[in-house]
């Protein structure tokens, strides 16, 4: 398994719940987005550098499911640059406290971020993604090929749009936010 033993013990949630306190993101807040508590990975493999030159990494499955993916898009004469693949609770965290920072309400903030322990980036099975010449975290990339093209394959590589428009979980539509199916 490529997840810490800790992240399926109460040590991990207990962990969870001190950061939000500390963050101020309410004690209801699994409940009230339907979302399950995600394991942070600790094995993970290279993807590359984002679009920013930043490493990237994701856990090995997901790494090669991103590879093979990228490649045949490639093929298609489609382009898919990555923003942001794998991200701790800490990394998460640190998102976080930066918005609070500016003023934002966390109402607001937890409508485009997960909370620590709760993103699909802490499993390293998620990838954030653009394509050359868009905006990044834009939902103008649904106009691109790029996200058309996603649409069409993406779920042959095992990958899935994770917040359509109106989702259950009431985050906002990110059509840049494309999650691994096969979690290791």
């Amino acid at each position: 398994m490529n997840i810490r033993a800790e992240n399926h013990s109460l040590d991990y949630q207990t962990r969870i719940e001190a950061i939000h306190r500390e963050l101020g993101i309410p004690a209801d807040y699994a409940q009230r987005f339907q979302l399950p508590l995600r394991a942070e990975a600790v094995e993970l493999t290279s993807i590359g550098a984002d679009v920013y030159g930043r490493p990237q990494q994701l856990v090995s499955g997901a790494a090669h499911n991103w590879q093979t993916m990228c490649s045949q898009a490639q093929r298609d004469k489609v382009l898919l640059l990555v923003i942001s693949a794998f991200r701790s609770v800490d990394y998460q965290r640190g998102v976080i406290t930066r918005k609070l920072a500016t003023g934002k309400p966390m109402d607001e903030i937890l409508k485009i971020n997960a909370a620590p322990g709760y993103s699909e980036h802490h499993t390293g099975c998620a990838l954030d993604l653009t394509t050359s010449g868009q905006m990044t975290l834009e939902t103008g990339f649904e106009t691109t090929e790029a996200f058309a093209w996603l649409t069409q394959h993406a779920q042959r590589f095992g990958f899935r749009l994770s917040y359509p428009r109106d989702n259950r979980h009431g985050i906002a539509y990110e059509p840049w936010h494309w999650a691994c199916l096969d979690e290791p």
